[in-house]
């Protein structure tokens, strides 16, 4: 059936989580075949995809973005203050590709 496979990290709010496991139970029920989540996961993706003109579709993935970016940019804003705050406490100076070392006299 799945002759070309690929594994996927999908990490999900335990709600989103919580409404699909929903949906497998009740599928099963509906259906009387055991639907795990893999399926019900897959068949929504699959689903999903089929409408990319969807505004409400689009407005999701937008949404996702925007939080995705402003999460990295809190990051990477506290990583350059623990950054400047470890150069001051050393007193010493950084240059363009990073600490500077000393040189060896030959």
């Amino acid at each position: 059936m799945f002759a070309n496979k690929t594994r996927v990290l999908l990490i999900l709010p335990q709600e989103i989580l919580d409404r699909a496991r929903v949906f497998a139970g009740r599928s099963t029920t509906t259906l009387k075949l055991p639907v795990s989540l893999q399926i019900v996961l897959r068949a929504l993706i699959e689903e999903g995809l089929k409408w990319a003109d969807n505004p409400a579709l689009l407005a999701n993935v937008e949404g996702q973005a925007k939080a995705v970016r402003r999460m990295r940019s809190t990051a990477r804003q506290g990583a350059r203050a623990g950054v400047e705050r470890e150069d001051r406490r050393s007193g010493g100076r950084r240059g363009p590709n990073g600490p500077e070392r000393q040189r060896r006299r030959t």
